[in-house]
């Protein structure tokens, strides 16, 4: 549970988190630089976990370890995928940011290959959400907290 400003409390665990998705490109005058970024806009740590597909297949990767309001760039380059999918975790004051795309992780840093069989593989299997850039180059993805239940 977390306590609000205003003295609510609500659960992370359901849909009580708003995710934001921001186009990063067009925000800077400066030309080439192509990523995918997520920004963690709350005020605790979040675990973010990746999982999209290359020329061999599907891979999941994590986790990367973001500070309140700080951003990490997850992928470097132009962005070759419309689609990515990402699990999130707050470590300091519980749920998650997840969805109906399973896929394989783990408790420590891993690089899966494949989203089958996770459980049969020792893996954790993991509800990732859909991440929709539109066929841009460049993409930073927010995360954020919100007051409004269902948000």
């Amino acid at each position: 549970m977390i306590t609000l400003a205003q003295g609510g409390r609500r659960s992370l665990g359901g849909l009580a988190l708003l995710l934001a998705l921001s186009l990063a490109g067009g925000l800077a005058a400066t030309p080439a630089k192509a990523d995918l970024n997520l920004c963690n806009m709350t005020a605790g740590r979040v675990g973010i976990a990746l999982g999209y597909r290359d020329a061999q297949g599907w891979i999941t990767e994590g986790w990367w370890n973001l500070n309140a309001r700080g951003c990490e760039t997850l992928l470097k380059g132009p962005l070759a995928a419309r689609f990515y999918y990402v699990y999130a975790v707050d470590y300091d004051r519980g749920g998650e940011w997840s969805g109906r795309s399973f896929m394989c992780t783990r408790d420590r840093e891993f690089t899966i290959r494949g989203v089958e069989d996770c459980l049969a593989r020792g893996f954790d299997r993991s509800g990732f959400f859909e991440v929709d850039t539109g066929e841009q180059k460049n993409w930073t993805i927010q995360l954020t907290e919100t007051n409004r239940p269902g948000g």
